[in-house]
Formats: structure tokens, sequence, C-alpha cells
């Protein structure tokens, strides 16, 4: 069974990539003067902005929503599928930028607020996204401008976005970006920062190959950053309207008419010294995690493989010594007490209650663990970048829906392990049960995003086309998985179940069900919690990712570490005589997704998160993770008890007593095989009495 799955999932990674639905190599863009412009470069330097979004809110904006300066008629980029899944909202900035052409504090526009109804609400969203600390996003040639600024402790450290501005509290104190200043100093005041100091840094072509072939001056852009500034500009545009040593404060209430002036600054700066290849390797925030991250993992991996190793020596040296002798089953008594597993034979492998449930969860697991595994395994070998945005989210959904056929196999080969014997009503509910679950809850988010008019929110038409492939592709994929897997013989069971089941002595308070479950979660959720708040922190703080060889190893440590656990409290169940391990083995290690959930309440602490659709969306998010890691870890605990259990009771020889037969009585009638019937020997034995 492994190695079909395994077959099939590889064939589907290959072809998701080869078809070309996955992302391509970037091509460089190389830039030149204008007066050189010709088919190999290009002079204009194009400048987007993208959604506004806040590490104090989970509702991100389109540009448009404020009151910025924009472009009238405009035709909008096009953005993949990740991107608009992920609600990036990508338009062509006010700011015009030429290559190698200096600009000095252009004006954009001028904005003028008049007291009134209108005018008030246009400006109370701004003064609510300072308070709020949204962040503008710029990107050029495909790669975002960030604002990198000294911290207190005299470190550099770059955010992807700059404010919409800065706020004073009423007893003067600063807020967010106001720090950065001595001039915002006037209490209860919002200073917008209408102006920015952008710097392009290029390659240049001299002495490459690839200069030496368009035949002209160009480069290729490897960097660029921005200072946000607050400027109350001249009344009179002259010469340098920036002059001003002013800052542009807005009041709460608005007393008088105000003009707000947004302007910019360009200038580039070459710089042979970084290639074209690794310009994202200034912008990679994580890589200035990565000892915190390597001495994390390493810490965990130390204390797994320590830990596995212990059970591993006590687990090998009691089987060992069972596969050595024979066991006799006329006297439990005399059994040994680390060989009291044994009398549970018989009901080892009865079938547990609601198998059709369990089986779809072991297929909805199994179609997430191997999802995960190919996007992590895809991102390791370079295919999810920054430099791809978006195939962070596009990736997991192709795989999802071009993989519903090991869903399908795994689902209905346990079901009729399980005795079950309608294996289409199993596909069916495998392929809709807990997809459906899921949708059903982000369903319910884009509605809390589409209320709020947050960039983020899929339109209703749109987000109604979405199960299509779900119904088209995937439920078929599951369909021919589960024919291909209920067809397939079923697992030999080693004993025979008996016919009724064996009382369950009185459990210890250590084997308990509520024990092994807190104790069954705690070791894999320990060693995934650093990578955990990593995850988080790049997810709502709106960092970026690109680092994955981190996750790809704690994923690989959260594995061996569920069957390590589940396979240890399966031992210890059976020693207590007590057979019913399906469930369990499955709750033991899927109660990490408990200690995940209840992580995600520790850090929404952490946060200044505020507002109803914004709980409601953290919460929602966090149910949805921890439900993927329920069925994942389950799967994992599962299969790994479903394997020992068949190994260590196939490794034992029972032995019984000769039973003591009787001199077949002469009124019993003989058949012509030689046999007889026991009933009517027994009905004999009565009239005799």
């Amino acid at each position: 069974m492994a190695k079909r799955i395994v077959i099939i999932s590889l064939l589907t990674c290959f072809i998701v990539d080869a078809s070309g639905f996955a992302f391509s190599k970037q091509t460089p863009v190389v830039y030149c003067k204008s007066d050189q412009e010709n088919g190999n470069c290009q002079s204009d330097v194009p400048i987007y902005v993208n959604r506004l979004d806040s590490a104090e809110s989970a509702l991100p904006y389109n540009y448009d929503k404020f009151d910025f300066c924009r472009i009238q008629d405009y035709e909008f980029p096009v953005e993949n599928f990740g991107q608009f899944m992920l609600g990036e909202r990508i338009r062509p900035s006010p700011y015009k930028a030429i290559f190698l052409e200096e600009k000095k504090c252009r004006v954009v526009c001028k904005k003028s607020y008049e007291k009134g109804k209108q005018d008030e609400q246009k400006l109370q969203f701004i003064r609510n996204a300072i308070l709020k600390n949204y962040q503008q996003h710029l990107i050029v040639d495909k790669m975002p401008i960030p604002w990198c600024y000294a911290t207190e402790t005299g470190s550099n450290f770059c955010s992807q976005g700059f404010p919409v501005g800065c706020y004073v509290t009423k007893d003067g104190r600063k807020n967010g970006a106001c720090v950065i200043s001595a001039k915002f100093q006037d209490p209860d005041t919002y200073y917008v920062f209408n102006h920015v100091d952008i710097v392009i840094t290029y390659q240049s072509g001299e002495g490459e190959e690839w200069g030496s072939k368009i035949g002209i001056t160009g480069g290729r852009i490897v960097g660029a950053r921005l200072t946000p500034k607050s400027i109350k500009h001249q009344a009179e545009f002259g010469s340098d309207p920036c002059s001003s040593d002013d800052v542009m404060g807005v009041k709460d209430r608005l007393d008088d008419n105000l003009d707000i002036v947004y302007s910019y600054s360009i200038s580039f700066e070459e710089s042979n010294s970084t290639k074209w290849l690794s310009r994202w390797d200034y912008i990679s925030y994580e890589l200035s995690n990565a000892k915190i991250q390597w001495f994390s993992t390493m810490n965990s991996f130390i204390i797994v493989v320590f830990l596995g190793g212990m059970l591993a020596l006590v687990l090998l040296r009691t089987l060992r010594r069972c596969g050595a002798q024979v066991i006799s089953m006329d006297d439990p008594e005399s059994i040994p007490k680390h060989f009291r597993w044994m009398l549970v034979h018989e009901d080892v492998f009865r079938a547990p209650r609601c198998g059709m449930l369990l089986s779809v969860f072991l297929g909805s697991g199994a179609h997430v663990g191997i999802v995960a595994f190919l996007t992590l395994l895809l991102a390791c070998l370079g295919h999810i970048t920054p430099a791809n945005p978006g195939s962070l989210a596009t990736y997991p959904m192709v795989l999802f829906v071009c993989l519903g056929t090991p869903a399908g196999y795994v689902s209905s080969h346990f079901y009729k392990m399980f005795g079950g014997k309608r294996w289409i009503e199993n596909a069916l509910l495998t392929s809709l049960l807990c997809p459906g679950i899921v949708f059903a809850l982000c369903s319910i988010l884009n509605v809390v995003l589409w209320i709020h008019d947050s960039s983020g929110a899929i339109p209703f038409m749109t987000w109604a086309t979405f199960p299509i492939p779900w119904l088209l592709v995937t439920t078929p994929l599951v369909f021919l998985g589960a024919h291909l897997g209920f067809k397939c013989c079923a697992f030999e069971q080693t004993m025979r179940t008996g016919g009724t089941p064996r009382e369950i002595p009185k459990q210890r308070c250590v084997t308990r069900p509520v024990i092994g479950l807190l104790i069954g979660g705690i070791l894999p959720f320990g060693s995934i919690i650093i990578q955990l708040f990593f995850t988080l922190r790049s997810i709502w703080s709106h960092q970026m990712y690109s680092t994955f060889e981190f996750p790809m190893l704690v994923f690989v440590l959260l594995v061996i570490t569920c069957a390590e656990i589940t396979i240890m409290l399966c031992y210890f169940h059976l020693l207590a005589e007590d057979y019913r391990w399906v469930w369990r083995s499955f709750l033991t290690s899927g109660f990490t997704a408990f200690y995940v959930f209840a992580y995600c309440v520790h850090y929404f602490n952490k946060l200044a998160i505020t507002g109803a659709a914004s709980i409601v969306i953290y919460f929602g998010v966090s149910v949805i993770m921890a439900f993927v890691f329920f069925l994942f870890t389950g799967t994992v605990g599962f299969l790994s008890c479903w394997w020992f259990v068949g190994k260590i009771f196939s490794a034992v020889k029972y032995t019984t007593a000769a039973p003591v037969t009787d001199p077949v009585p002469e009124q019993v009638a003989v058949d012509e095989e030689g046999t007889y019937d026991r009933d009517e020997e027994r009905q004999g034995m009565l009239s005799d009495k």
C-alpha cells in the first residue's frame, strides 16, 4: 500500500511541476537610459502599490480604499491565483521612475479636505489606519521596497512596508514610527507620512556577459529601499517644496480646511557586489533568526533522538525475549507482567466503533500529509520563493486537487479492514466531509472580510466556483483510489477475533485515556513549538518566509515523534490488557492539535489585534490550522501503532493443551467422513443423566 501511495504522489508532483502551472524562473529585466531604449532594454521602471495591512488588524485593505494619490484609467497588473487568494491587490503607483534619472521632491497630488461629512469620513479612515499602524507596500521589479531603520539596540531592521503615519497620544506618548524623530511631539496629533525617498540599487552591465550582448550601458535592479517622511509642504510649490521643516500633522477634529500634499524623490545607486540571483538575500528576514532556529531545532532533535533511543531499547529488548519463547495460553496467571499484552490476542484486531468515520479521517489525514510533504519538498528545491509571489498558496491547492487518489485508497483500505462493505459511501464521505468542514469555515471568514470591504475578501461568484475543481477533479480521483483500495486485499490478521469481547481490567491512573491524550500530544508539540512561533509571526506580522529547510526538518521530527509516543503508549495500554488501541492511537498523537490551538491562543495575547472581525478571523484560522494538525498527526499515530501491533502479534508463538476427547458414544451417528455432531452427543449425555 505504501509503495502505491508514494508512486502516485511523486507522479502527481512531477506532473504539477512540469505542466507549466508551476512557476517558471523569473527572467531578469534590463534597464537603460531613455535615449538608449530598444528591444533589449527599457527605461521605464514601473513602481506598483500593494494592499495595506497591519499587525494590529487581520483586515487588509486595497490601496484605492484610502484617499491617496492614484492613477485614473490604468490597466490592472495580472495577479496569479496564489496572490489573489492571499488578498494581494497590485495597482500602478503614482510614482514614476526613469532609469538613472534623479527626481527630487516631485509633487504627485494635493488632497483637500473641507469641513463636511464626506471629507471627514475620508480623513477619519486615514486616522484609523494610523492608529492601527497600517503599512503601505511598494514594489519595483517584482521586489518589495523595504524601509530599513536602526533599532534601539543598534541593529538594522527592515520592514516590508512603511506606515501610513504615526500618532502622539493626549498624554504625549509616541506610538509607532513617531519615535524616530523629535519633531513628532504635539499631543493628540496624527502625523501623515506624505513623502517617500526611494533609492534604487542596480547592477551595471559593464564586464558582464549579459551586458556585452545588449551592447548598451544598462543595469539590472538588485535592490531598493525607501525612507518615509512627514512634510508640511509650502503653500506655493517652488523649486523645492519639501524644504519646509514642519511636519504634516492632523488633529482629531477637522476645525478648518486642510491640504495634504504627497510627493516623492527617486535616486539610483550602482552596486556590482550584489548579483541579480542573490538580490533577495537582504530582505529574507528569517536569515537573521537562522541561528535561533538551528539551535532550537537541534535541541528538539537531540531530545527526540534520546527519548526515541530509550523507547526503542526497552521495546526491542522486551519483544526480542518474547519472540524467543513459546507462550502457553492455558494458564494466564503464569504469564509474566511484561508479556500480559498477549492475553488480548483475540480482541486486539476487533473492529472499532464508528469505523467509517475513522477511515474517513485516515484518508483525509494521509491527503494532508502528502500535500504538506510535497509542498515542503518543492519549496526546498527552490520552486516556492519570494521571487514567485503567491506560490506558497498555489502549490498546496493544486496538489490537494490532484492528490485525491491516495486519500480514497487509504480510507477504503482501512474501511475494508474494519469490516465495512459500503465503499461508495466511504469514498463520498472522504471527498466531502473534512474538505467540506474547512470550506465552510473559510466561507464564514470570507463573509466577515466581505462585510468589512477588505481586500482579502473573495467575490461571491468567484468563491462559488472554487468547489468546481474539488467536485469535478478531486472527488473522481478519490473514488478511483477507493476502488483500488477496496479491491486490494485487506490486512491479514495474525490472530482470530473471539466471539465475546474480553473484559478489560480496571485501569490505573497512568493508563486512563485522558492521561494518555495529554502525554501523547505534548512531546510532538514540543518538537514544533519554535517553528510554530516563526510561522505565526510570519502570518500575522506579514513577514516574508523563504527558508523552508527548517520546516522540512521539523516536519520529519514531528512524524518521528508522533510515531514514537503513540507506539509507547499503545504498548503500555496493551500491557494493562486494554485492547482498544484503534481510536486511541489516532487520538493520542492527534491531541497535538489541542496544544497547537492553545499556543495560538497564547500567541494572540502577544499581538495587538483588536476588533471583533479581526478576532474572528484570527481564531477561525487557528481552528482550521488545529483541525488540519489533528487529521495529520492522528493518521501518523494510527499508522505507526497499526504497524507495531501487527509486528508484535505476528512474532508470538502460542500453544494450548491438547483437548481431551471422549470416545464416540454408540448412540451418536457418525457421518461418512468420520465426524459426528457434538450437539447430538451432548443431548445423549443429558438423556443418560
